[in-house]
């Protein structure tokens, strides 16, 4: 098996040799692939600034860069690929290398370390798929603001305890969910701010001998900082994928909720919203069934992604400065769960392209104690003092002689009325911004 670091003079113990190697490098190769383009982007940047510092020749920095853009054009036509016996993908984008530029090849590892090749691989590569999964946040939400202000005037029943509470509207339901994600994009901004620092030249975690210039490598990588000590920046790693993993956590716990939400209004019980009968699913032997089967497998995609800051957590526990072979798992941990939350993301978009609303729910006599409160509230603009209204609508409840006035008028900002849902708007757009956006 090919290796950056191999030794001579090994072999006796070849049988566990091979036995280890495949232990050691686990399902890399499925997940390095995912960061063939961040390697050669890193080996790009790395290759300009050893010409510039003199380790390399004028010439003999074009030849590294022919070949890398080279192997990036293959890598971004879908033709890259990981050999057989091939470590890592910092070993087959050198091996190509070398193999196809000769001993040039051979000088790009100088000054850098897999550490900081990986750790700068990690970061390009997830502050790719974070600007993905703030597009595709930003899609939903738009979508849940223009059905709310499409819905705003459609009532609905509040609820607390699972118990019919107060009116809500479509408006308030859709837009709530909205506004959740802009809370979450908070979370995710963090996370691009870690992510977007340069960790190159940190090296093993101790910094080079070379006069190496990190500025340099920061811009040509398209970074806003770099991560200034080195012992830290290799600290990042782990950190980096837990910041990742919460805000994908925080995203997740929106959509799981807002999918038991429509899993709940689409049941009989409820009947407050559908969707057309080839979005659902039906049953083997029930011809009348239209299960919401999308909405059950993003609450349970997202629930398991709401573990995976927890996931994180035990795996990095306890663990020193430096560098430690651990870190090799948070790639199985973390990447599965960002291509699952896009899908999320899309699907559910998708999904609200077609939602059908039910525009007469509250003309049910079951919901007719919904407007108690309205009730009390009116009693006590015309001066009856609170606690005595409360007493005289829940007398007027018990003794079934309340009758509900269903004019609502709810004016305050963020009420049924007043949904603020432009506010909502403006303040999600700055923190999309704020990832270039």
């Amino acid at each position: 098996m090919s290796k950056l670091w191999q030794k001579k003079g090994e072999g006796q113990y070849e049988e566990l040799e091979k036995k280890i190697e495949i232990f050691t490098i686990g399902s890399d190769a499925i997940w390095d692939i995912h960061l063939a383009e961040a390697d050669v982007q890193g080996s790009l940047a790395h290759a300009e600034m050893l010409e510039s510092i003199g380790l390399l020749t004028k010439e003999e920095g074009q030849d590294l860069k022919t070949g890398l853009e080279e192997i990036l054009k293959e890598v971004q036509e879908g033709n890259f690929k990981l050999n057989e016996g091939v470590e890592d993908i910092h070993s087959q984008v050198e091996f190509l290398l070398t193999q196809r530029k000769g001993e040039v090849g051979k000088k790009i590892h100088s000054g850098r370390s897999r550490n900081d090749q990986s750790l700068l691989d990690i970061k390009l590569f997830l502050k790719k798929e974070i600007q993905e999964i703030s597009k595709l946040a930003s899609a939903l939400f738009h979508k849940l603001i223009v059905l709310s202000n499409e819905h705003k005037d459609v009532l609905l029943p509040g609820y607390t305890h699972l118990q019919i509470a107060m009116p809500s509207s479509f408006g308030l339901w859709f837009g709530a969910y909205a506004e959740s994600l802009s809370d979450d994009m908070l979370a995710l901004i963090a996370a691009y701010k870690i992510v977007n620092k340069n960790p190159l030249g940190s090296g093993a975690g101790y910094g080079s001998s070379f006069p190496l210039d990190r500025e340099k490598t920061t811009m040509l990588v398209g970074m806003a900082d770099l991560h200034y000590n080195v012992v830290y920046a290799q600290m990042t790693r782990g950190k980096t994928e837990k910041f990742t993993s919460v805000a994908l956590a925080a995203i997740a716990a929106t959509l799981s909720k807002f999918s038991m939400d429509v899993c709940l209004y689409m049941s009989q019980n409820f009947g407050f919203l559908t969707f057309p009968k080839a979005l659902t699913t039906g049953s083997s032997i029930m011809p009348h069934k239209k299960n919401p089967d999308v909405f059950e497998l993003i609450r349970a995609k997202c629930n398991r992604i709401q573990a995976l800051p927890n996931e994180l957590t035990l795996l990095l526990s306890n663990l020193p400065s430096g560098y430690q072979r651990d870190f090799q798992l948070t790639k199985e941990c973390l990447f599965p769960a960002i291509f699952t939350l896009k899908d999320c993301l899309s699907i559910a978009k998708d999904m609200l392209e077609h939602i059908e609303i039910s525009k007469d729910i509250l003309s049910s006599p079951l919901y007719s104690n919904l407007f108690t409160v309205e009730a009390v509230n009116k009693l006590v603009l015309s001066g009856v003092p609170f606690r005595e209204a409360y007493m005289q609508v829940s007398s007027q409840v018990e003794a079934g002689t309340f009758v509900a006035d269903t004019n609502v008028e709810h004016t305050h900002l963020g009420s049924i009325g007043n949904l603020g849902n432009e506010r909502v708007v403006k303040v999600f757009e700055g923190y999309v911004g704020e990832m270039g956006g």
